[in-house]
């Protein structure tokens, strides 16, 4: 095996913080892809990253793995053995051992599209911050995705309140009458701009403009669609 020692970016390493929000654990597979899935199955995660990973490996508790490397400036990691990773530094260097991929909920081999594409808009950074900064505010549960009136906005609300605060912002234009929901807790999205596509059947991607990174995230079933 060849190239076995790498380091991580510092842009790598930000994006498995992030997926560690998705799933605590995480399966690495020989190459440039990373992937993560939640347990509930409800967001999947896929992006392309500047390392060539050597080898398949289970991490079971990501953040742990991350705070590991903290420990170092720049850290090596050292692949050669199969059962654990060898992190290293000048004098210091830690053993992390590998977990059974068998315990570690991971996305299908097969990558997924959308059934349809319904609805298109630009999500842009400051937006996406104010709406997630509204919903910690006013302790919001709901996102949705609504087009009435020929604008489609997003709103962070508590559906199921008639008298709950809320925040909207408008994102683009529609013909289509249509409210497509998502729990505020599902949208664990890296800060960046989106370009995003939802399905009636119930699916969104949500694809980073500034990096190859793509999330799908599930809608929930209360979700109205009218051509």
């Amino acid at each position: 095996m060849t190239n076995v020692a790498m380091k991580l970016s510092d842009s790598t390493v930000n994006l498995l913080k992030n997926f560690s929000n998705i799933n605590q654990s995480i399966l690495f597979k020989q190459g440039k892809s990373l992937r993560t899935i939640s347990v509930m199955k409800n967001i999947l995660a896929e992006a392309t990253i500047d390392e060539d990973l050597p080898k398949d490996f289970g991490i079971y508790d990501l953040n742990q793995f991350l705070n590991g490397l903290s420990l170092y400036q720049n850290p090596d990691l050292d692949f050669l053995n199969d059962g654990y990773v060898v992190i290293k530094e000048g004098k210091s260097r830690s053993k992390y051992f590998f977990a059974d991929p068998s315990v570690i909920v991971s996305p299908p081999e097969k990558s997924i599209s959308l059934p349809s594409e319904d609805v298109c808009f630009q999500l842009d950074t400051q937006q996406l911050d104010k709406l997630l900064k509204a919903a910690s505010v006013y302790q919001l549960p709901d996102l949705s995705a609504i087009g009435e009136a020929g604008v489609i906005k997003l709103v962070v609300r508590d559906k199921k309140n008639d008298t709950s605060n809320d925040f909207a912002v408008v994102v683009g234009e529609t013909d289509k009458d249509f409210s497509f929901n998502f729990k505020v807790e599902n949208i664990k999205l890296i800060p960046g701009s989106y370009d995003v596509v939802v399905s009636s059947k119930l699916l969104s991607k949500f694809m980073c403009r500034d990096r190859d990174l793509t999330y799908f995230i599930a809608l929930e079933p209360d979700s109205t669609y009218e051509e």
